[in-house]
């Protein structure tokens, strides 16, 4: 992964920019999911549409404890379970902006964050919530119908963070085994390849 010394100021705007995108793109999903869908099935065969907003509002959540130095001990079972409640939209948009909030604070993405698979540097950490959140865009889009597209910058950029070390993904526990994308493939349809679905 990407070392503290290649964490320039403008590789932090960058990487923030691409992390806000990447939650507004999740966002524009969750705020189209019909009253009718939120149990409909998902690429991801272990959840419904339902299932899967409150898996990406539980990533979020961690976020602002662990940037504050918590193990995932410390933490505990706070967020196990439906954080969703009889509000999903409202709940996914405050995970979200806490997720954001924590990320823009000073100095945050030059710290380091205990995971579930070891010490990682913040800023990796991030780069791996852009990737999370954008294929599961993916998953939610094409549970509900909704444009499964992300920007290229979008793309280009998580092709270019993920692929060192795309085959490692998988370890994360944010990923599935990478696949075998289609001969003429297009960006997209390898990233989605490279992050374990098929395009």
């Amino acid at each position: 992964m990407t070392g503290d010394k290649d964490l320039t100021d403008a590789r932090r705007r960058t990487l923030l920019a691409r992390h806000g995108e990447a939650l507004e793109l999740f966002t524009d999903r969750v705020h189209a999911v019909r009253s009718g869908q939120w149990e409909a099935a998902t690429p991801c065969t272990d959840w419904n549409v339902r299932e899967l907003v409150n898996h990406l509002t539980v990533e979020q959540l961690w976020v602002p404890p662990l940037l504050d130095g918590a193990a995932i001990e410390d933490v505990g079972d706070a967020f196990d379970g439906d954080q969703l409640g009889e509000d999903p939209v409202a709940a996914w948009d405050e995970a979200a902006s806490a997720a954001r909030e924590a990320f823009h604070a000073r100095g945050a993405l030059s710290r380091t964050v205990q995971l579930s698979y070891g010490t990682t540097a913040a800023h990796a950490y991030c780069t791996q919530m852009v990737a999370d959140l954008v294929v599961h865009a993916w998953d939610l889009s094409r549970a509900i119908g909704a444009d499964e597209h992300p920007s290229k910058a979008l793309v280009d950029f998580t092709r270019h963070e993920v692929e060192p070390y795309a085959g490692g993904l998988s370890g994360s526990g944010l990923f599935a085994e990478p696949v075998e994308p289609p001969p003429d493939a297009d960006s997209w349809q390898r990233l989605l390849a490279q992050l374990g679905r098929e395009p």
